[in-house]
């Protein structure tokens, strides 16, 4: 009977302990990054941790959503950038689109170790800005900012990773307008269907999101009721679109059709604290975004900012 209570008193201790620290503090509504650290791109991978990088030199940061901490993954280099990425949980990758380099890079995620880099270069009069990433069950898909293609990196049994020659260009045809011009931004932000059958991407210069079959590269425009300015970074949740747009800091959020064929644009999330928001990325019922402040002088303060998905 002693040996008895006493172990239920030592059960309620414990309890009495364990509870308070279930109830522990929120996720931060702001994660402050690096001073100049110049961020592009997020992407949540296992459990609470979160992956950004940077503009300026590719540094790629780990971080934790529920204590906000980070640490270096990846060290930056010289000429080197990080724009939008994706991670693949099945093998522990991180799929990273390198702007002007004309490539796509994967990290192993624990480690950041570069396990493969792609080149994506188009031979287009207006050079190669490799801008978004996403992954599905068969391949990554990339845009290229300055000419009319995504890169097909095929992926083989658990997210293995193929040669550099295996990577595919696609054209992008139909309904597609491809603007010219140096620095002008055409096809940014990239999602994907559960099934991985269809592509969304926002054409920047365009003010349009098109659904796009990665096989063909055929492209519908979506049916939005008119234009859709400053799109960036796409996140798909079932039917609703989220497309940040970054110079009138906001994000809208659009109800699509079943077809993926046309939407309705209802009221934007905003926020005080958005100033030139890029990219972002779902977590629970929250939307993590980048400030990426464009434009804003040496030395800076970079920060992401938490907003319901409502």
């Amino acid at each position: 009977m002693k040996r008895k209570l006493s172990l239920i008193i030592s059960l309620l201790f414990v309890l009495g302990l364990a509870l308070p620290a279930a109830a522990g503090p929120s996720f931060p509504d702001e994660i402050p990054l690096p001073t100049d650290f110049q961020p592009e791109g997020i992407a949540v991978g296992p459990g609470h941790t979160f992956y950004a990088g940077s503009l300026a030199d590719g540094t790629i940061l780990a971080g934790d959503l529920r204590t906000g901490a980070t640490e270096e993954l990846v060290p930056g280099e010289p000429g080197r950038v990080s724009v939008g990425m994706s991670y693949d949980a099945r093998g522990g990758n991180l799929f990273v689109a390198g702007g002007l380099g004309g490539v796509g890079r994967v990290y192993d995620a624990g480690s950041g170790a570069l396990v493969a880099e792609y080149p994506m270069a188009s031979g287009g009069d207006f050079g190669d800005f490799i801008n978004d990433v996403i992954v599905t069950r068969e391949a990554a898909y990339f845009t290229n900012s300055f000419a009319p293609y995504l890169y097909r990196v095929p992926l083989g049994p658990g997210g293995s990773l193929p040669e550099p020659a295996a990577v595919e260009a696609i054209a992008l045809t139909g309904d597609w307008v491809q603007f010219p011009g140096n620095f002008v931004f055409n096809a940014n932000g990239v999602v994907a269907t559960a099934n991985g059958g269809t592509l969304l991407v926002v054409n920047s210069a365009a003010e349009a999101v098109y659904r796009v079959d990665p096989a063909t590269g055929e492209a519908l425009e979506v049916d939005l009721g008119g234009p859709l300015p400053f799109g960036d970074r796409l996140v798909l949740a079932g039917r609703t679109l989220y497309v940040v747009q970054n110079m009138i800091n906001q994000i809208a959020m659009v109800t699509l059709t079943p077809d993926l064929s046309a939407g309705v644009v209802g009221t934007p999330i905003v926020d005080p604290a958005f100033d030139v928001p890029t990219t972002a990325a779902a977590f629970g019922n929250s939307l993590y975004v980048v400030n990426a402040r464009f434009g804003t002088p040496s030395p800076a303060d970079y920060e992401i900012v938490r907003v319901s998905r409502r």
